[in-house]
């Protein structure tokens, strides 16, 4: 579950850009701007699952990045079917999926992106000094055929 990879399809251009210090009600804000850019492109249906991944993104920037500043993108995928967001930062450090104990008050954030997007990871910057986390919700019932063909993890099967 823990993974470093390389995003394989180019977003384009982002339709929203922000470079902001991050803070306890940053993540409220963010989702707000990113369920109407959703509402705008008919994919309402994915912001519960697009504002907890984002929700996480950024409580990972608050706890763990020293001065909180990151980059947030927002793209609408090419194929129309479904957002990308990208949190980007300066610290080298690489995020961990990590089951810790029932009971701790963390540590499950990447769990959760893992459980509600369709593909998440974590692009290294080349010369060290910062990452970007990202993911991608998909609206099933809108895709094509072209999206499957890109997918690193198993779908869903019909219900019997």
């Amino acid at each position: 579950m823990n993974r470093v990879s390389i995003p394989r399809i180019d977003p384009g251009e982002p339709v929203y850009r922000a470079d902001l210090a991050m803070s306890e009600h940053s993540a409220g804000h963010l989702r707000r701007i990113m369920r109407l850019y959703l509402t705008t492109w008919n994919l309402l249906e994915l912001a519960p699952a697009a504002e907890l991944a984002l929700t996480e993104l950024i409580a990972n920037v608050v706890q763990h990045v020293p001065g909180r500043r990151c980059q947030t993108f927002i793209f609408r995928l090419p194929t129309g079917d479904g957002v990308r967001v990208e949190v980007a930062d300066t610290s080298p450090v690489v995020p961990l999926a990590i089951r810790g104990d029932e009971l701790d008050d963390g540590g499950r954030g990447l769990i959760l992106v893992n459980a509600v997007t369709d593909d998440w990871g974590v692009v290294k910057r080349w010369d060290g000094k910062g990452k970007t986390v990202w993911f991608e919700c998909v609206d099933r019932k809108k895709s094509t055929g072209v999206r499957a063909r890109f997918s690193s993890r198993p779908q869903p099967g019909p219900r019997p």
